[in-house]
């Protein structure tokens, strides 16, 4: 079903090759990642030339830094989700509000149970990777572009782009502002990144599934 109303796909078959393979390569380098820096407490070589340019960034910089932070902060963040899927419930669209949460939620989940099995610090002891800001930001993007391209006329290329471009841009954006503040590392963010580009695509896949079984189930 990919026509207008409350059972429109969120994961089209024509991007499910495409973000599939996007999440098995950001799956595997979150893996990679989390190898290399297990245990760390201090930057590693890429990471110390990114710093050398981010780290401490100046106010009026500074200020866009820590409004893009409060994003992902508890309060940003319920307040974000709360909005979109009040508007997406108000538009009629329960399966797509049902992955503005389950999306964004699996990211943030996953990457709590990442941080401390990989146990890398940073600020004398603060668990680091992989960035959970960041994997939540990246993730509310991709859901929200996913529910742009599921309308009729979205072509395979066009969408899979806008998908990819708006979570890269959505991690890019919040990966900067955590390392500007000292928050993170940069491989902290781009593995924050990488794990909602690993999650995403299931969390749209299993939204589909569940709604169209509970469908049928009520006919």
């Amino acid at each position: 079903m990919t026509g207008g109303g409350p059972g429109r796909v969120l994961l089209p078959p024509g991007l499910r090759a495409g973000l599939g393979a996007v999440s098995v390569l950001a799956a595997v380098t979150v893996v990679v990642l989390g190898c290399l820096y297990a245990g760390d407490s201090g930057p590693g070589p890429a990471d110390a030339r990114i710093l050398a340019v981010v780290d401490g960034v100046r106010p009026p910089w500074r200020h866009v830094a820590d409004a893009i932070d409060l994003l992902g902060e508890p309060v940003g963040a319920v307040l974000l989700l709360a909005a979109v899927m009040t508007g997406l419930l108000l538009s009629h669209r329960p399966r797509a509000a049902v992955l503005v949460a389950a999306g964004p939620g699996l990211a943030v989940v996953t990457t709590r149970l990442l941080k401390p099995l990989v146990g890398r610090t940073i600020h004398g002891g603060n668990l680091a990777y992989p960035s959970g800001h960041t994997s939540f930001l990246t993730a509310l993007a991709l859901v929200s572009a996913l529910i742009v391209v599921g309308r009729p006329g979205a072509g395979r290329t066009a969408g899979t782009l806008i998908v990819l471009g708006a979570g890269l841009a959505a991690g890019a954006a919040m990966g900067w502002a955590e390392v500007a503040l000292g928050s993170h590392y940069p491989t902290d963010a781009l593995g924050g990144c990488g794990t909602a580009l690993a999650v995403v695509p299931a969390a749209a896949w299993l939204t589909d599934r569940t709604a169209d079984s509970l469908r049928k189930k009520s006919r």
